[in-house]
């Protein structure tokens, strides 16, 4: 069974790994080496890195359209493609190549959070639970009938990042489990309930200004979905104040949303409903460090109204 894996982070690398050793991979499409860090230094992306351990040929296009990627596909002639976190949109010449489909391991229980930030999502929204979606793609986004699903309990506890690494471990495991029966004798695919659907966009990075307007669980719940990026803060003196751990609690003070105060050592910032604990706080240019300690060294920040 020879087959192509397209993904780019470390989400995907489980699922190589498993697919390694399920079929021939023939190909790998990732995407291509972007600066990172102060220096702006290339850095290739996690599935690349694996894909030269386990020897296999790899390219990185910029685009999906050049002629160019679509010859080197064909040459790999395929008999199936799978696909998890690769962060583009196949175009059908490429849905078709392979006799047997395209298959997409995407990290929700479609159709909810369908779209580029699932993970964070399920957060969000304050989901119980989520899981991995193994399904035939077509050409719309995460539209495609569902061949498996896997579940799993999202703990209170968890961000994008934990979560994202469970995640990774159920995809293999419903890779490994259910693509053999896929090649030998295929699997039901189950159309979506388009009413049921749900999209979760990519994230931007002023999306992690926090709103002190809001409910504490859901402040809680914005710190967690948007660790490890892209991050949550709060703006103090002129520079980005990064929020990295809160905890919420009831309150029943008269001071307005936004207003710090402290709160057993810690700082805490009023909110719609009562307080937002600053647990883990990282100031502009210095390392995380708990809310207390910060809190010593920032007197004045207690009073100060956050907009």
């Amino acid at each position: 069974m020879r087959s192509i894996f397209m993904g780019s982070p470390e989400f995907a690398l489980a699922a190589l790994t498993a697919l390694a050793d399920l079929s021939e991979i023939v190909g790998v499409v990732t995407q291509p080496d972007r600066p990172a860090g102060r220096g702006r230094t290339l850095v290739p992306p996690p599935v690349k890195i694996q894909a030269e351990k386990l020897g296999l040929a790899c390219i990185q296009p910029e685009t999906m359209r050049s002629p160019e990627v679509m010859d080197r596909l064909r040459s790999w002639n395929p008999d199936v493609i799978v696909v998890a976190a690769f962060g583009k949109i196949l175009r059908p010449d490429v849905l078709s190549l392979p006799k047997l489909g395209c298959l997409n391991l995407h990290a929700s229980l479609l159709p909810r959070h369908r779209g580029a930030a699932p993970i964070p999502a399920a957060i969000l929204a304050g989901d119980a639970e989520t899981g991995i979606t193994l399904m035939k793609m077509d050409e719309g986004l995460d539209t495609g009938p569902i061949l498996a699903q896997k579940k799993i309990a999202i703990r209170a506890e968890d961000t994008a990042g934990s979560l994202s690494r469970n995640l990774a471990d159920l995809g293999a495991e419903i890779l490994r489990t259910f693509f053999p029966v896929y090649i030998r004798e295929g699997l039901i695919a189950v159309p979506q309930d388009e009413s049921r659907a749900t999209y979760a966009p990519q994230l931007r990075k002023e999306q992690g200004l926090l709103d002190f307007q809001a409910a504490s669980e859901q402040l809680s719940r914005k710190v967690r979905a948007f660790q490890p990026w892209p991050g949550t803060f709060v703006l103090w003196k002129g520079q980005p104040l990064k929020i990295l751990e809160v905890q919420p609690e009831a309150y029943q003070g008269g001071q307005a949303p936004g207003t710090v105060l402290e709160h057993g050592r810690f700082p805490a910032v009023r909110t719609a409903d009562g307080i937002a604990v600053l647990r883990i706080i990282q100031p502009a240019g210095k390392r995380a460090m708990p809310g207390d300690e910060f809190l010593r060294g920032a007197r004045d920040f207690i009073g100060q109204v956050l907009a």
